[in-house]
């Protein structure tokens, strides 16, 4: 069997896992609270969000980087750990050490997408394999969590500790096709004989030159580049799910409004891992990446000059679209660029951005001083948003292949300047 496939079935079982766990901690909060009242534990959620992704960034990274096996040890360490924590929460759903044991398992689950993202490139025959592989991870985690979504319910009818304990036994069976997965080590150790270091991606990976070619200059440069695009992409995210919800609620809308939109951000993430393979077949995924923002844009603007709830539920699908269009094109983009030897902290790195760029605009629309921002406002908001990180991602890809310092770059650089003299 292939090792792609048995990844696969690790990957569906961890997201049926996670799913469970979200049932059994699912809570009516957020409907049982007036907006104003339900505003300051909203922002203190989307802050605490930011912690296991602290924890990630800067210890996940290179643990999976340094050791041999040491992604393939991770996800299955991660497969333990999420269990262990599982049936620890059986016992304390109705105590405080409830909130540190759903903690870990949010760093739990990070550590398992980091070293996940990193394992795939070893484990397909092309490069240009690479989206259509992210592709079908995505679209088995969405299946992962549609066919644990039946079980969890039902479970959680008689009692949520039972949902746990099937999340628990999910997790340890997730272990057995993840201890299929072949073992690598990207960094070599220096031996006493000798200076060289086996050539393939699978075992080991010879370090990087100390003079890096222009070429190896503009590859990170262009992964820097996909990785402030994804980031408005998060961003934007964010901000739609709370701007649409506080929206509906201060609408007085029917609770199945809130599934609607739900349902329909899930669709498009669905449509966007499906058309994902055949876009890549014609398009690069730097170009791909930017039409998503291109159209989120004009979906926003379009909402803009009609704001009702039928333009809303496109938004969000047009949402779900560019979330999962936009990862797997800066995955593969990564995948493609990054040396072997920094992949794990690089996605550690700039997933821990993102959870950041996605709780900031979280903020914006949960904290607004006037109480409710207006969903005119807010979709004119995105649409800028979207047309300012277009031109400036293809400004910046335009000028690293002239040699040029990329426009986004530049700001950053006369801001920088202009707050140190002041």
């Amino acid at each position: 069997m292939q090792p792609f496939t048995w990844l696969a079935r690790a990957h569906l079982l961890s997201a049926a896992g996670d799913a469970l766990i979200a049932i059994a901690l699912a809570g009516s909060l957020f409907f049982n609270l007036d907006p104003a009242a339900a505003r300051p534990k909203v922002a203190l959620y989307l802050l605490v969000t930011m912690a296991p992704f602290a924890v990630v960034g800067p210890l996940i990274g290179p643990l999976v980087d340094r050791r041999r096996g040491g992604r393939r040890g991770m996800i299955i360490s991660a497969g333990i750990a999420r269990a262990v924590l599982a049936l620890l929460m059986v016992r304390h759903l109705d105590s405080l050490l409830l909130f540190p044991e759903a903690f870990g398992a949010l760093v739990a689950g990070k550590a398992y997408h980091v070293a996940k993202s990193a394992v795939v490139p070893g484990l397909v025959r092309e490069e240009r394999d690479l989206v259509e592989a992210n592709s079908k991870l995505m679209l088995l985690s969405g299946l992962g969590g549609a066919l644990a979504a039946g079980p969890g319910v039902l479970l959680s009818l008689i009692s949520s500790r039972w949902v746990l304990v099937l999340a628990a036994a999910v997790f340890v069976l997730m272990t057995f096709p993840a201890a299929r997965l072949p073992r690598t080590a990207i960094r070599p150790r220096r031996s006493a004989g000798h200076g060289r270091s086996p050539r393939s991606e699978r075992s080991e990976v010879a370090p990087r030159p100390p003079s890096a070619p222009p070429v190896a200059s503009t590859r990170r440069g262009g992964m820097l580049l996909a990785g402030s695009a994804m980031g408005v992409v998060r961003a934007m995210t964010g901000f739609t799910l709370f701007l649409i919800a506080f929206w509906l609620r201060n609408d007085d809308a029917a609770p199945w409004w809130f599934g609607f939109m739900f349902t329909a951000s899930a669709v498009g993430q669905l449509l966007g891992a499906v058309s994902a393979p055949l876009l890549r077949s014609r398009i690069r995924e730097e170009v791909l990446l930017a039409g998503t923002l291109m159209l989120a844009a004009a979906v926003s603007f379009y909402v803009a000059t009609a704001p009702d709830r039928l333009s809303v539920l496109v938004l969000a699908l047009v949402m779900g679209l560019m979330s999962a269009l936009g990862k797997l094109c800066f995955d593969a983009i990564v995948q493609r660029d990054e040396v072997p030897a920094d992949r794990g902290r690089t996605f550690a790195r700039f997933e821990t951005r993102f959870q950041l760029m996605w709780v900031v605009g979280a903020l914006v629309p949960v904290t607004v001083p006037s109480g409710i921002l207006p969903l005119r406002a807010g979709a004119v908001l995105l649409s800028i948003a979207g047309i300012v990180a277009v031109v400036l991602y293809a400004g910046g890809l335009w000028a690293l292949a002239r040699g040029r310092r990329p426009p986004s770059e530049v700001i950053v650089t006369r801001v920088r300047t202009r707050i140190r003299r002041g």
